[in-house]
């Protein structure tokens, strides 16, 4: 086990990546902050840089526009990085799948650019925070 995949074990940072999203799941994100659930006594803190980040927290469907932006963000986290595929959209597409504005899923865009990439799906629309919870818990033993 590298250095970096122990660490992370002990405090994970995240990137908010929003692809699109309609910021129903954005509001679950931000009640995972709040007093009631406080991930951040788990170690797990929102950075705002993705060259602080060791996972990617990616909500929305890729469009066009948004295609080459998400590439740039993954290729600036450091690796292994973890990508949670968060709600509905950003796991299966939802109602954008097959649309002429969304050309590939979230995670084919990750897995051409890095065919080992650790991805975590979180369905649900919005998923509840208590998901979120359980995602990192089982990439955590994954690694």
């Amino acid at each position: 086990m590298g250095l970096k995949t122990a660490a992370l074990k002990k405090s994970i940072w995240v990137f908010h990546v929003a692809c699109s999203p309609c910021n129903n799941c954005d509001i679950e994100i931000l009640d995972l902050l709040t007093p009631r659930f406080d991930v951040e006594r788990f170690g797990i803190v929102l950075v705002g840089s993705p060259r602080h980040a060791d996972a990617l927290l990616i909500t929305g469907v890729a469009n066009r526009h948004v295609t080459p932006r998400l590439i740039e963000t993954y290729r600036a986290t450091a690796k292994p990085c973890v990508c949670f595929l968060y709600g509905a959209c950003a796991c299966k597409g939802n109602v954008f799948k097959g649309s002429y504005n969304v050309p590939r899923m979230v995670d084919e865009i990750i897995r051409e650019e890095d065919p080992n990439a650790i991805i975590v799906y979180v369905p649900g629309c919005p998923p509840k925070p208590e998901a979120m919870i359980s995602g990192v818990v089982k990439a955590l033993s994954a690694l």
